[in-house]
């Protein structure tokens, strides 16, 4: 999932932000063989290491811990470009790259009105009674993403409101600090249930074999 902003001073400066994050489903594999450098974040008053962020690329750091040595806001002012590695176990249920492509595929909407069933996705399993609450299905990607979306604290005013009246505003950032979801993002988590969803009724499938 990447989120790139690109904001020009008046000397035409370019300053590059980015907002990336790599699923898998045990990161540590990757830890193991790659040369990165863990990011720092300021907690309290006190610089920590960050839970996911790494940089591939040279950057200070501190020689006892190894760590950026400076925090990853600080870093990304100064051009750094951090990468977020996240572990996300529904990955461990898929085979290969041509297995994933296969769970991409459209999915068996009708499933997500099943309780036993929602309680078992990611991202969604605690949300099915807010589901209901929606006037028209989740049957698409688009409506999945905007559905991430509302059970968010910025735009839990938009649910039960229609899909064409949540699309006029689900998307717009907030004005204050309230936590909300990019569309960027909230595609690609959509994505994912979609691959978690396929991935339960192939295993249903199995069992019934």
């Amino acid at each position: 999932m990447v989120k790139n902003n690109i904001k020009r001073s008046r000397t035409m400066t370019v300053k590059f932000k980015s907002d990336i994050d790599i699923d898998f489903a045990d990161r540590e594999q990757v830890l193991d063989i790659l040369d990165l450098t863990p990011a720092s974040i300021i907690r309290k008053g006190e610089i920590v290491k960050h839970n996911t962020g790494v940089y591939a690329t040279a950057i200070p750091t501190d020689p006892f811990t190894g760590w950026a040595s400076i925090d990853y806001e600080a870093a990304e002012d100064r051009g750094y470009t951090k990468l977020d590695l996240l572990n996300v176990n529904v990955y461990k249920g898929v085979r290969d790259e041509e297995h994933l492509v296969k769970l991409m595929r459209e999915p068996d909407w009708t499933k997500l009105r099943d309780r036993t069933v929602c309680e078992q996705l990611i991202h969604i399993n605690n949300h099915y009674d807010t589901m209901l609450k929606m006037p028209e299905p989740v049957d698409s990607i688009p409506r999945l993403a905007m559905f991430l979306s509302v059970i968010r604290p910025a735009k839990r005013s938009l649910i039960g409101k229609s899909w064409k009246e949540v699309a006029e505003t689900v998307w717009q950032k907030p004005t204050d600090e309230t936590y909300y979801f990019k569309q960027a993002h909230a595609i690609s988590y959509a994505q994912l249930v979609v691959v978690n969803l396929n991935l339960l009724c192939e295993q249903e499938l199995l069992n019934d074999a």
